[in-house]
């Protein structure tokens, strides 16, 4: 009987949800959100043990976005007034790459970053009650965000932005980057719910709902796309950086390259430079 009852009380023990592990805080300064699993254990931060080690010194062309974004995390980190920061443009250009380099830059300040899947942003309240008693400063990272509709993690954002009787802690801020101004796709058919009284224009519903998520991120930054002396001033850049020889040879490669790729952003810059470096080692 008494071997029954174990067995009952394991599969009960099996169904119930498990604790998370202690988050390891000296293990990294980033860390990944990781959900809750089906089998029931809880939502736990992971140490990232491998971090990006990108510099914004190793950033061209963006100067202006780099300051601006800099400075408000300086603010974050004085414990002064600064605002959630949604960064927007073209693909490649470095939007995630400042958020790398400043927290490299700052760690030793106590910044600390948190990457969020889109998927996980509901579990955002348990990841603020996790780092409201820390001393340290979490940027709360999500990556080419986008969304296709009223999705929870959505709604989540939304709530923790700006919307909840409750707030985020004072220690942190929510960085995001997407390819979309309003991270949602704009359609044609919505620009035909606009109504025009006199000489005003008045959004509809639908175009009014998508704006409503972005606006509610503090600052905004945009990034555009690099023309040809400035892609090639990054290729010469991550040249010299991997110790390869800049070269009218390397200049005409990197230009087709750019084109077979249909873009002359930073990424397509940095893996042209590995390509050449790795072919044309020096001797």
């Amino acid at each position: 009987m008494n071997k029954e009852l174990e067995e009952i009380l394991q599969r009960l023990g099996e169904l119930l949800p498990q604790a998370a592990p202690p988050t390891d805080w000296a293990g990294s300064i980033a860390f990944r959100w990781r959900a809750a699993s089906r089998r029931g254990a809880a939502g736990y931060l992971q140490p990232v043990r491998q971090v990006h080690g990108i510099r914004l010194a190793d950033l061209r062309g963006i100067d202006r976005q780099i300051e601006r974004v800099e400075q408000n995390t300086r603010q974050f980190l004085q414990g002064v007034p600064a605002n959630n920061v949604l960064l927007t443009g073209a693909r490649g250009t470095g939007k995630s790459s400042i958020v790398k380099g400043l927290l490299n830059k700052y760690a030793k300040q106590r910044l600390r970053l948190i990457e969020v899947e889109k998927n996980d942003l509901v579990d955002l309240p348990q990841i603020v009650d996790q780092v409201a008693n820390r001393k340290e400063r979490f940027l709360l990272f999500c990556d080419d965000l986008s969304f296709h509709g009223a999705e929870d993690g959505h709604i989540a954002l939304k709530v923790a932005l700006d919307g909840s009787v409750s707030t985020t802690s004072e220690n942190l801020l929510i960085y995001a980057t997407s390819n979309r101004r309003h991270l949602m796709p704009e359609y044609m058919a919505e620009n035909l719910e606009t109504k025009y009284v006199g000489e005003e224009i008045h959004p509809g519903e639908t175009v009014e709902e998508k704006i409503s998520l972005s606006e509610r991120f503090g600052l905004w930054v945009t990034f555009y796309p690099f023309d040809q002396d400035e892609y090639l001033d990054i290729v010469q850049h991550w040249l010299k950086t991997l110790d390869a020889k800049w070269s009218d040879a390397a200049r005409e490669e990197a230009l087709q390259w750019s084109l077979q790729r249909g873009s002359r952003s930073g990424r397509v810059a940095y893996q042209f430079a590995r390509d050449w470096a790795g072919r044309h080692p020096k001797k």
